[in-house]
């Protein structure tokens, strides 16, 4: 899953090929994060603290470095803390996910926050649907249709992997929020160093609440380091130091390297075969996020 910031509507981008690399490589690690679920013996949720608990030390010294020693305004604090307690129960709901169903639908219906923020814009604006954003969800409504359909002549227990990860979609959208809000102002590693304190813990509580084994057995810290490696320091460092220099909707057309990718890894590594139907409605909920990326987020007031 990717980490968004909030950009004002108008500004200059200047985006180096060294910007657009990282944003791709990015998105690109971010795809090997179910993979690494996947492969882990601790259990989804598990992994899921392992992820954000491993990599605090880097992250601490990197907020130092972007904030130094100053105070920290309380009302930011709350607000990064709500996020990540939404982000603890996102996590924890796609992972359970990833095991059930298709890596490439797990990506698409985990990122599935942007065209729910569209959906919670339109309610909380009480106005009627711009062009670009009925476009959108018409055709996320379409895909993800096509998706749960497919999974459900699969299996009932992959459709319901689908309904874990859209479920983490709608609580990616309310992480995203406060955190868009207190990003703006406290900066992005202090955010995601507030994020991952609040969330690991909770994760590993709702591990022990249904009886996960946390500690890696036969298979080792490989995974669980992978994941904290490839998501939470290559991936999301990757995109904090990328985002800044484009505008949503390229930032929108580099997130759909993360389904393609997952699809590919899922082909190759658990025989996960997709069908025309399959990548029609993939083809559908990617352009859906797009659209949805490239319209201004909402925001807290």
């Amino acid at each position: 899953m990717v980490v968004t910031s909030a950009a004002p509507a108008k500004k200059a981008y200047q985006a180096s090929g060294w910007h657009f690399a990282a944003l791709l490589a990015g998105n690109a690690a971010l795809a090997f994060g179910p993979w690494f679920v996947r492969l882990a013996d601790t259990g989804p949720v598990s992994a899921g603290f392992w992820r954000l608990a491993l990599p605090i030390p880097l992250i601490a010294l990197l907020a130092w470095r972007e904030r130094g020693a100053g105070p920290l305004d309380r009302r930011l604090l709350w607000l990064a803390a709500l996020a990540g307690v939404f982000f603890a129960i996102d996590l924890a709901s796609w992972h359970i996910g990833i095991e059930m169903t298709r890596l490439g639908n797990a990506v698409l219906f985990g990122n599935s926050g942007s065209v729910i923020l569209v959906l919670w814009g339109l309610v909380a604006l009480r106005r009627r649907p711009l062009p670009r954003e009925a476009l959108a969800v018409l055709a996320a409504l379409s895909g993800a249709a096509i998706l749960l359909g497919r999974s459900l002549e699969i299996s009932a227990a992959s459709a319901l992997g689908d309904l874990f990860c859209l479920f983490a979609g709608l609580c990616y959208a309310f992480y995203l929020l406060p955190a868009q809000r207190a990003r703006a102002e406290l900066g992005a590693w202090t955010v995601l160093l507030l994020v991952c304190c609040v969330a690991a813990p909770i994760m590993l509580a709702m591990a022990f609440a249904i009886g996960e084994p946390v500690l890696p057995g036969a298979a080792g810290w490989s995974p669980v380091i992978g994941l904290a490696v490839s998501s939470q320091l290559i991936g999301q460092g990757l995109l904090v130091f990328a985002l800044r220099h484009f505008p949503p909707l390229v930032i929108g057309m580099a997130l759909l390297t993360q389904p393609a990718i997952a699809a590919g890894i899922g082909w190759f590594a658990f025989g996960e075969l997709l069908t025309a139907m399959d990548i029609a409605g993939m083809a559908l909920l990617a352009g859906a996020l797009v659209l949805a990326r490239s319209a201004p987020p909402p925001r807290l007031a």
